[in-house]
């Protein structure tokens, strides 16, 4: 098997398992707090990410070098993982990541004034046409806008957000202080507010939070394997798979049917991303990549970055002053 096709395969699987994910948050959210979910994801997810921390033989200490950007880079990953979860148990699970994929678009946009990114005509008009497609998805005026709809939007913006950020700052700041403060600041915030919406969780539900632990654990070893197997062109534009799972799960447990504009839109947004993936992977055609270099889908610091475990050549150069790529 050809090292592109193992890679592709690969994320297949890997964001097969995100979705499962996300269908598992679906399902304590109609009995139990995003706030109480996110805080049992980070708490029973730490043994995990804390085996895969082990292997940062890096001299240093956890005292982030900028530490107004890790704060804000953790304000917008909490941001995400809280708004994310929400709208996953309130809108149709198509709809959710139709939305969230407008994330490379708003990596883009902020790319210009964080990272000094130009943006060309092309990639422009792919921005622009993607979020045409978030307006068709979203059909304000004609389809009643939820604050789950919001939720996603806010989830998509601080995710872009998060991710630009650890392209600026990245060569510089230690990948254990980038993975590790936003999930400490899960367990502190979401530990404080958890006395007020706690409801006891049951035998079956206790397990189901520890699924989503086992789940991002897989998912992120199987994305992180993709990438060294098969190239990034390659590999990334898999992550769209998640809204054919989205559909079959959403039919399937949730008796949720994709309408046609939500379809239409969906596909807007993907082929706008895609085309954003395209131009960035030809040559010279950017310095930072942000899109490129996102390596999976949206962080809700829960669990890890996948990119902090890369560490293919390509994305290594010694002597430009890059570093880890997120």
């Amino acid at each position: 098997m050809q090292n592109n096709t193992k890679g592709a395969l690969t994320a297949l699987l890997a964001f097969g398992l995100f979705s499962t994910h996300d269908v598992v948050v679906k399902y304590l959210g109609a009995s139990y707090s995003t706030f109480q979910i996110v805080f049992f994801s980070v708490l029973l997810g730490f043994p995990l990410a804390t085996l895969m921390l082990m292997h940062d033989n890096r001299p240093g200490n956890l005292r982030p070098r900028h530490p107004w950007w890790t704060a804000i880079r953790t304000l917008a990953v909490m941001t995400t993982g809280a708004c994310g979860f929400y709208a996953i148990t309130e809108v149709p699970l198509a709809q959710f990541y139709a939305i969230i994929f407008a994330m490379p678009l708003l990596i883009t946009l902020l790319s210009i004034p964080l990272l000094g990114e130009k943006v060309g005509l092309h990639r422009a008009g792919a921005v622009l046409a993607g979020l045409v497609g978030v307006f068709i998805v979203l059909r304000p005026g004609s389809a009643e806008l939820t604050l789950g709809h919001a939720s996603a939007l806010i989830a998509a913006f601080s995710g872009a957000l998060s991710s630009v950020i650890v392209r600026k700052v990245g060569h510089e700041e230690r990948s254990v202080v980038l993975l590790l403060y936003p999930m400490v600041a899960n367990v502190i915030v979401m530990g404080a507010i958890l006395p007020f919406v706690y409801v006891p969780l049951t035998g079956i539900d206790l397990a189901a939070q520890a699924v989503i632990a086992v789940l991002a654990f897989g998912g992120t070893l199987g994305v992180i394997l993709a990438y060294k197997a098969g190239e990034a062109v390659i590999v990334a534009p898999m992550q769209y798979s998640q809204i054919i799972w989205a559909t079959f799960y959403g039919m399937l447990l949730f008796g949720e049917r994709p309408d046609l504009p939500t379809a239409i839109g969906a596909g807007v947004i993907i082929g706008s991303g895609i085309y954003i993936l395209m131009r960035e992977s030809r040559k010279h055609s950017t310095s930072n990549r942000p899109v490129l270099r996102t390596r999976t889908r949206h962080e809700t610091g829960t669990f890890l970055r996948v990119g902090s475990f890369l560490r293919r050549k390509s994305d290594m150069p010694k002597k430009n002053g890059n570093g880890p790529k997120g």
